[in-house]
């Protein structure tokens, strides 16, 4: 019985295989040191007593490829250049309040300019002696030889004119307020006038 538990142990002695060591990294760096592109880096320094043996020296050269890698390319040549962004509203509703006023202080503008033309072309007319003549000849074909207030005089053109302008304000005006309710309506219908905006190139 003792020879056989002997045996047995010398047995599992003879069969136990002791690890293989860990295999030891050569101490040549990976890349030529002639390399341009090698630099050495400093190897953290490792405190303690667990510092592997044969481990080479305390710097590794390591190889950056700068020449093999290609360099970064800047956003604009990435990506080409776009064009101004642009914009597509429609025009849905408009107030006709807000249209009432605008129209209402362009007509006023637009009857001040009126007055202006009108008292340019008569003195244009009248230096040229146009009025003298039209005056005259209405003197012989109405009255014969009585004179009498002439037909055409400065008080009365620009009269008429301002008669004239004060009601281009109030057409000008209704219109442009009925405009907009018509243009709410129709474009609840049909749908909005259709506008692009863009970008300053």
């Amino acid at each position: 019985m003792t020879n056989d538990t002997e045996a047995s142990q010398s047995d599992t002695a003879e069969t136990y295989t002791a690890p293989a060591a860990p295999p030891v990294p050569s101490a040549e760096p990976a890349f030529p040191q002639t390399d341009p592109d090698t630099v050495k880096v400093q190897k953290p320094v490792v405190t303690g007593s667990a510092v592997p043996v044969g481990l080479g020296s305390s710097r590794t050269s390591v190889n950056m490829g700068g020449s093999a890698r290609p360099a970064a390319s800047t956003p604009s040549a990435r990506r080409p250049g776009r064009g101004p962004r642009r914009a597509s509203l429609q025009v849905k509703r408009v107030d006709p309040w807000s249209v009432l006023k605008l129209a209402l202080v362009l007509g006023v503008a637009l009857f001040f300019v009126w007055l202006v033309a009108v008292g340019v072309l008569y003195g244009v007319l009248h230096g040229m002696g146009v009025w003298d003549k039209i005056n005259s000849t209405a003197n012989d074909l109405l009255q014969a030889n009585e004179p009498g207030e002439p037909l055409i005089s400065a008080g009365r053109v620009f009269g008429v004119s301002a008669i004239i302008g004060a009601v281009n304000i109030v057409l000008f005006t209704a219109l442009a307020t009925v405009g907009a309710f018509v243009y709410n309506v129709s474009a609840d219908l049909a749908g909005g006038l259709e506008l692009t905006l863009s970008e300053r190139e």
